[in-house]
């Protein structure tokens, strides 16, 4: 649980307190709930149906709830905030593998006895991560690329309606 609490109050201060704000409340509400949404769709079938991986126990609990709730979301909002979207393809390839090696180092943090540790494989493990990890920073990029873009056809749409 230590690891947890720790996990949360570090990514959650990156994310919200000590990091330059570049995203609008619009498109950090999106990242939060596509995270969430996403996230547990995942986990209803992984973590729960084929016990593949856990949160502390392979019941439904809190604790649980609160990993999926309050450590992933400042994480996805701390790539995008970061993300290159305007560099090259070597670039943005280079960002996502040091992703890939950060997000990575964690899980195996998660993975270390409690206190310290909350996380447990079942039939999952870390190949799996490797591979499907890049397929979801992608998938958020694509997303948050529609969002940015709903966002100001929004904003035209409201401004051809003032004249």
């Amino acid at each position: 649980m230590v690891g947890l609490v720790l996990a949360i109050i570090i990514f959650n201060s990156i994310a919200f307190i000590f990091t330059k704000k570049s995203q609008t409340t619009n498109q950090i509400i999106h990242i939060i709930v596509f995270t969430i949404a996403l996230q547990s769709l995942f986990d209803l079938f992984i973590e729960f149906k084929y016990q593949g991986y856990w949160y502390f126990s392979k019941k439904v609990d809190y604790s649980g709830l609160v990993a999926h709730l309050f450590v992933v979301p400042p994480v996805n909002i701390m790539f995008l905030k970061w993300y290159p979207f305007q560099s090259h393809i070597k670039k943005r390839i280079l960002y996502i593998v040091i992703w890939e090696v950060i997000t990575l180092s964690y899980e195996l943090i998660t993975l270390l006895p409690e206190p310290w540790g909350y996380f447990h494989y079942g039939w999952w493990n870390l190949g799996h991560t490797i591979i499907l990890n890049p397929i979801l920073f992608i998938i958020l990029v694509k997303y948050y690329k529609w969002i940015v873009r709903k966002e100001k056809e929004a904003v035209r749409q409201y401004e051809r309606g003032l004249q």
